[in-house]
């Protein structure tokens, strides 16, 4: 938490400056920000946020990661978005006071900065070059929409579990000599959630692909994907 110790306190500074968001902040700003932030840890699988709460605050993950997801009426889960640390969102529904159709919950152990609606009215709405940021923010947040709605409407199982691989390793994938890593942990209940098929599907075709040697699941639930892969995608 916040004051605990210099070093967490100073690495969440230096988080929020990085953060183009909050880099056009002057300093007497920034502090009086940082200082209204309420923050908050919680465990794996913990809701952060009832969409009947999403016009009261935006969020900075500070460690770990929380997906938001689209609660179905027996409890069934589809997955909207995967936010990591130095993510911020939440901003849309600030902007026009309406509640977002999602629900906020936590994947892992995480750390969260709620900002009230309040402090960013009164600190990132006034200045032009952060509404420019809050702009190109929601334009990223409708390509990645565009780009998951297109995935999860091809007309066969396969190519949308392979769409939304590849959507998640734009976003969480670092490359190294193999391929590309995405680095969350997701389960298959998770990535059926994604990609609005069953858990049972998700499971056959990770299995299929490995067999092909597309992708490996790694120890630590992480999915390897291979130069095979990133061939077999381009012809979707």
């Amino acid at each position: 938490m916040k004051g605990e110790n210099e070093p967490e306190g100073s690495g969440r500074t230096r988080l929020l400056r990085s953060i183009p968001l909050f880099s056009h902040l002057d300093d007497q700003e920034f502090a009086e920000v940082q200082r209204r932030i309420i923050e908050k840890r919680f465990q794996k699988n913990q809701i952060v946020l009832l969409e009947e709460e999403t016009a009261k605050y935006m969020y900075v993950v500070y460690g770990g990661k929380v997906r938001v997801v689209h609660l179905g009426s027996e409890g069934s889960e589809r997955i909207l978005a995967v936010h990591k640390r130095g993510d911020v969102f939440g901003e849309m529904a600030l902007m026009d006071a309406k509640t977002a159709p999602a629900t906020v919950i936590s994947m892992e152990e995480t750390e969260i900065g709620l900002i009230s609606k309040e402090t960013f009215e009164a600190f990132f709405l006034q200045k032009p070059k952060v509404l420019l940021q809050l702009v190109k923010i929601l334009c990223q947040r409708l390509r990645e929409a565009q780009l998951v709605l297109k995935a999860i409407t091809l007309p066969d199982a396969e190519q949308r579990l392979r769409s939304i691989l590849s959507h998640l390793s734009r976003l969480h994938g670092v490359k190294d000599a193999r391929g590309i890593v995405i680095a969350l942990r997701l389960t298959h209940k998770e990535l059926a959630g994604y990609t609005s098929v069953s858990r049972e599907t998700v499971t056959r075709l990770l299995h299929r692909m490995t067999q092909e040697g597309d992708l490996e699941m790694l120890e630590n639930r992480t999915i390897l994907l291979k130069p095979e892969f990133q061939q077999k995608i381009r012809l979707l």
